[in-house]
């Protein structure tokens, strides 16, 4: 089946425009309380609605609140949180589904919206598929008597903050730790200092002053220029970059350094192997992850199980086999013993608790393996399919002979923005260069 709403993460697009309108929104909303009431209007149902700092957040949040109520769930607003939050909550305040409004790490005029299960995981494909012909054909009302209600829930932030500080071993602190978070003006810039606080760090806050409109401008795990200056500045022991909704991180070392997800999931990895935790000696990723973690998992006798892009897919095959570690090189880091989604306040801990523990300093955590040479070009089009048009194809074929025992070659749509992603791996940097520009190219010129 044809998807026309969703995406690889929910469904996401220009707040206003087709399909993130507030009509679209209420039959979205209208949908899942269907599909999640098939027994009939008898029973309570509810819904957990979170948010994150966007101005069109207020739009979403009211429609879905609408729609949710027509078909008789019940609503708890929360708010500003994490999308991991949500994850948490829905279980916890046993809900039948779970709603993030947010579009992660896109600008404000982008929004999105996120379904979570009663178990607290994202959505199948199949149910995201049957919500999605639901909200298209639309579907009827409850009757007067079973409307439902909507609430106000003020302490989310708090019921998810107890939950992130138990990650923790028992009795550990983070005293003497001077930590830059940059909260990307989103979800998490209340959470995120008040949480490293409670547990002892001194606190060095950035991107904490949300408007509406600027939710990851110049800050946050796509822009982390701003926390490496802020680590340097301030003498920081390290840095946690966060996105809008506080689902993935970046780690800055002492010297305003980068570590993005890959050397975070190879540190994890790792030590959790040594201690005996890594479910099947398996880590699971991406086909972005660089491939130097997989010959640096390989030199240690773990497993690198790839998936398709998206951390609900990563999620998936953790689940269907059983493994506790997976995540992006973007940054999403999951932890099935802690969280349901990737979360990066969560894995900013275990960082720290990792220099607790061994008294290393950031920089000789967060350079686990050298990386391949890597080069990535997102090319924007308009309209039609790029990939089909014969001269990309062509180039591509082109590449793939070229990269043929040196590297190795993704091309692949966006599921969140209308972008064509080239990306290429090859120790030869000119032959790498080369490559993508060429493809990139290609799609420029047929899109």
């Amino acid at each position: 089946m044809t998807r026309q709403l969703f995406g690889t993460d929910g469904v996401r697009g220009t707040a206003n425009t087709y399909p993130m309108t507030a009509d679209m929104a209420m039959r979205l909303a209208a949908a899942a309380g269907r599909y999640f009431r098939r027994g009939g209007d008898v029973g309570v149902h509810r819904v957990v609605i979170g948010k994150d700092t966007r101005l069109s957040g207020y739009m979403f949040e009211t429609a879905m609140t609408a729609g949710f109520t027509s078909t008789g769930m019940n609503v708890l607003l929360l708010g500003p949180v994490p999308t991991p939050a949500v994850g948490l909550l829905t279980p916890s305040m046993r809900a039948d589904l779970g709603v993030m409004i947010s579009a992660s790490h896109n600008p404000h005029y982008d929004n999105g919206i996120k379904f979570f299960g009663p178990d607290g995981y994202k959505l199948s494909d199949e149910a995201e598929a049957e919500i999605e012909a639901l909200a298209l054909a639309g579907v009827e009302p409850a009757r007067p008597e079973n409307i439902g209600r909507a609430k106000r829930i003020d302490d989310g932030r708090f019921r998810y903050a107890e939950r992130v500080k138990a990650t923790l071993p028992p009795g550990q602190r983070l005293d003497g730790l001077k930590v830059v978070v940059d909260c990307a003006n989103g979800a998490a810039y209340r959470a995120a200092p008040e949480i490293l606080w409670e547990l002892g760090a001194e606190v060095i806050p950035i991107g904490v002053t949300p408007n509406g409109l600027n939710i990851n401008e110049d800050c946050g795990s796509t822009e982390p220029a701003a926390a490496s200056r802020a680590v340097i500045e301030h003498g920081a022991d390290m840095g946690i970059c966060l996105d809008g909704d506080a689902d993935r991180v970046m780690i800055i070392d002492e010297a305003g350094r980068v570590a993005d997800g890959d050397q975070i999931m190879a540190l994890f990895a790792t030590r959790w192997a040594e201690q005996g935790r890594l479910s099947g000696g398996t880590l699971v990723a991406t086909v972005m992850s660089n491939l130097g973690l997989e010959r640096h998992l390989q030199g240690r006798g773990l497993v690198l199980h790839r998936t398709a892009v998206g951390d609900r897919y990563v999620v998936a095959a953790m689940r269907a086999g059983g493994f506790n570690l997976g995540g992006e090189q973007s940054g999403h880091i999951v932890m099935t013993d802690h969280a349901t989604t990737g979360d990066g306040l969560v894995a900013g801990l275990q960082f720290l608790s990792e220099m607790g523990r061994t008294g290393q300093c950031a920089s000789s955590l967060a350079a686990q393996f050298q990386t391949v040479p890597q080069k990535l070009r997102n090319v924007r089009f308009g309209g039609g399919d790029p990939l089909t048009d014969a001269a990309v194809v062509a180039a591509i074929a082109d590449a793939e002979g070229m990269l043929a025992g040196q590297g190795r070659l993704l091309i692949r749509k966006s599921g969140t923005e209308p972008l064509i992603r080239v990306m290429a791996e090859c120790e030869d940097e000119t032959l790498l260069g080369q490559v993508v520009e060429n493809i990139a190219g290609a799609v420029e010129r047929a899109a």
